[in-house]
């Protein structure tokens, strides 16, 4: 088949399986909602497991592309992107199907730490975690390695809220909690 096929299924079984989870779909479902058969989605991947993975490395992409640019387009200064960043969170929580956050969900199914879907989410995060440690370093903080890792801790615990609680005022919440590590993190260090 075409490549652009196979794009084609990526993308359809991406937005099942956001929708639904990953155990929860098995693939007649996935035939059924993307409209290709059985013997064409096992002629591009051998199994559910690799079609999830491929699934992931889209979302990784589009996720971290539109978030990234969407910080930088809201904060102009580094300690602005850092606020920035929860901003963007409650553009997401606020969009149209927003069910939380499809590595989190996947890190919860495959919780084995060697599985290589529970290890791609993991980089994703990781991959996450370094954007903000840069923007953190940029902005002057004294220790950005731990800046970063507390706003982190506050994203993702602002997307499960989002969720379990079905509001985009968790974003509001961090960026208070936020503000706080940011500004103590970015203070003057003089005594």
């Amino acid at each position: 088949m075409r490549p652009n096929k196979r794009d084609e299924l990526v993308r359809n079984a991406l937005d099942v399986f956001y929708r639904d989870g990953f155990h929860a779909t098995g693939m007649d479902k996935l035939v059924a909602e993307t409209g290709i058969s059985k013997t064409s989605m096992y002629k591009h991947f051998r199994t559910k497991e690799e079609m999830i993975l491929a699934v992931l490395r889209l979302r990784d992409e589009q996720f971290r592309n539109w978030f990234c640019r969407r910080v930088e387009d809201v904060g102009k200064t580094p300690k602005a992107q850092l606020l920035a960043a929860f901003d963007v969170l409650e553009e997401w929580f606020r969009s149209p199907g927003f069910k939380g956050c499809m590595f989190i969900k996947a890190v919860a199914e495959y919780q084995d730490p060697e599985d290589p879907i529970h290890v791609h989410s993991a980089v994703h995060k990781q991959v996450l975690f370094e954007y903000v440690h840069n923007i953190a370093i940029a902005a002057g903080a004294r220790n950005a390695k731990d800046l970063a890792r507390q706003l982190m801790l506050l994203k993702e615990g602002a997307i499960v809220m989002a969720v379990m609680r079905g509001t985009a005022d968790a974003a509001k919440d961090a960026k208070a909690a936020a503000r706080v590590l940011i500004d103590a993190a970015l203070s003057d260090c003089s005594p």
